[in-house]
């Protein structure tokens, strides 16, 4: 295997996961992108990051988009070389829209786009590295794929499918200034969970298909959780608060991936957006990601 381009530039979407009840299984791709250019060098590795992360990512090998690429040249059995990488991030960091997720599936498709046989890093190939390099294919398979996806791990490694989705859909997110860690997040946890709960999530997660594809009265219904967001509520009080009052008040707002950003699957009014902004929320109407990552 060679390398059959020099350099090539990877457009990304953020992501959600979880939805609600699809704990590490939904996702959905969100109209925030990252753009990463990747080029071949003869000299050492350089990483430049603009916007999201500037001033506090690693700037050579350690850089996950780096880690990436080189995972993906490794599989591809393909020759490594330097790499200089320029990073444009908009997607929040430490906020669960799948920032972690999107450099690692940059990294893989900037790999896939380099080679001269880019079918050695076909998708199901991107999924399983992504999977080794996060821990679970939730926020890859749709930052992959686009839209929304169910993901699963069986005998044979990650696996996720595009869920149909309604064309009307429009999910607004709320960020807060504050970060959380995912590891942080996920150690509150429990082992265990009482079997009602598991069954009350696992019908959940099947209407909540049905809800996406077009069934929104049943979105409120369907983004009820008892696996994971009760736990996680004095990691993120302002979170779990918001969640709440917006639930109350109708919304269908969850706990975008691990938090602290709110995921709601509709469209905020302009006085509801307006008072979550004077609380000091950062407002997006992202739209959804149709398309996944893919080379510019």
């Amino acid at each position: 295997m060679r390398l059959a381009r020099d350099a090539v530039r990877v457009r990304v979407p953020a992501t959600s996961a979880n939805l609600g009840p699809g704990f590490d299984a939904l996702g959905l791709a969100l109209g925030v992108w990252d753009e990463v250019t990747v080029r071949a060098v003869a000299g050492p590795t350089t990483v430049t990051v603009v916007g999201e992360g500037d001033g506090a990512l690693p700037d050579g090998e350690e850089h996950l988009v780096v880690r990436a690429v080189r995972l993906g040249l490794d599989r591809a059995g393909a020759p490594q070389a330097g790499l200089e990488l320029v990073c444009h991030n908009a997607i929040p960091h430490g906020r669960g829209m799948g920032s972690s997720a999107a450099a690692v599936v940059a990294g893989l498709v900037a790999a896939r786009g380099l080679l001269s046989e880019p079918e050695a890093l076909d998708d199901d190939a991107v999924l399983t590295l992504a999977t080794q390099l996060e821990g679970h294919p939730d926020n890859a398979a749709p930052a992959l794929l686009g839209g929304a996806t169910a993901a699963w791990v069986d005998g044979d490694g990650p696996h996720a499918a595009r869920i149909p989705l309604a064309p009307g859909l429009r999910p607004t997110v709320l960020v807060p200034q504050s970060q959380l860690l995912t590891h942080t997040a996920r150690a509150v946890l429990p082992t265990q969970v009482p079997h009602a709960d598991a069954a009350f999530n696992a019908a959940r997660s099947a209407l909540l298909v049905l809800a996406l594809g077009g069934r929104s009265e049943l979105l409120m219904a369907a983004t009820e959780d008892r696996l994971h967001q009760s736990y996680r509520a004095d990691a993120m009080r302002g979170t779990a608060q918001a969640v709440r009052a917006l639930r109350e008040a109708g919304w269908p707002a969850v706990i975008s991936g691990a938090g602290p950003s709110v995921l709601v699957l509709e469209r905020l009014d302009d006085a509801t957006a307006r008072t979550l902004e004077e609380h000091g929320w950062q407002v997006l109407d992202p739209g959804v990601a149709t398309t996944g990552a893919h080379l510019l």
